[in-house]
């Protein structure tokens, strides 16, 4: 999918994915602290960056879309909160290292499988050593319900794939989820969810962090 594409879909004064933050990542939000640094992959129109602002993040949010990235600004500001945006195309873009406290990534099931493998190890190369990723994506299932998501089944994530691609980090939680939601437009109806939270080792030696130690 283009950034043109991506443009026309977000194109329109209602917020595609809706306003308020994923719920999976509502439910984690004890794993945060203030001032900690956090990307947003492909955070589209804002409601997950605006929201994990609002807890005292300092928010990177990068998108490929031009119009979610403005509307992502006007959420921010009605919120007042502040994020730093930035646009790119995520299979070309120079990935920080080691700069994240966090990476949050919400159903960026946009990309294929090869593109997928490349994002999965950026991300988790972003993260500083006990850093979290938390990620929440669609199983195959999703494509029968067709209530969000694109209809391309390898595009989809399972247990097996998630337990594989995070082999070298600490899975914390990993859950499939069959449930009802309402994000906007783009995700509404029954849903079948994965997610994923998963921590990047720390040199042997190191002990982690304290906020990380408020994982239960």
């Amino acid at each position: 999918m283009t950034a043109n594409h991506w443009d026309e879909r977000y194109r329109g004064e209602d917020y595609l994915f809706g306003r308020e933050p994923n719920a999976f990542l509502k439910r984690e939000a004890h794993r945060f602290a203030p001032g900690e640094g956090v990307l947003a992959v492909a955070d589209g129109e804002g409601r997950n960056g605006v929201f994990l602002a609002g807890l005292g993040l300092r928010v990177h949010a990068v998108d490929a879309s031009a119009v979610a990235l403005e509307k992502s600004a006007k959420l921010a500001r009605d919120a007042g909160v502040e994020i730093t945006r930035e646009l790119a195309d995520l299979g070309s873009w120079t990935w920080p290292e080691e700069e994240y406290d966090h990476v949050v990534a919400i159903f960026i099931q946009f990309a294929a499988p090869d593109l997928r493998a490349q994002l999965f190890e950026s991300m988790k190369r972003a993260l500083r050593p006990g850093g979290l990723i938390l990620l929440q994506g669609y199983r195959p299932e999703q494509v029968e319900l067709g209530t969000g998501g694109p209809p391309h089944r390898e595009n989809m994530y399972t247990r097996t794939l998630l337990e594989e691609a995070f082999a070298d980090f600490d899975i914390l939680h990993l859950e499939e989820r069959d449930m009802v939601i309402r994000e906007g437009r783009g995700h509404d109806g029954p849903s079948a969810l994965i997610e994923l939270v998963a921590r990047r080792p720390e040199p042997r030696g190191i002990a982690r962090s304290q906020s990380d130690e408020r994982s239960p």
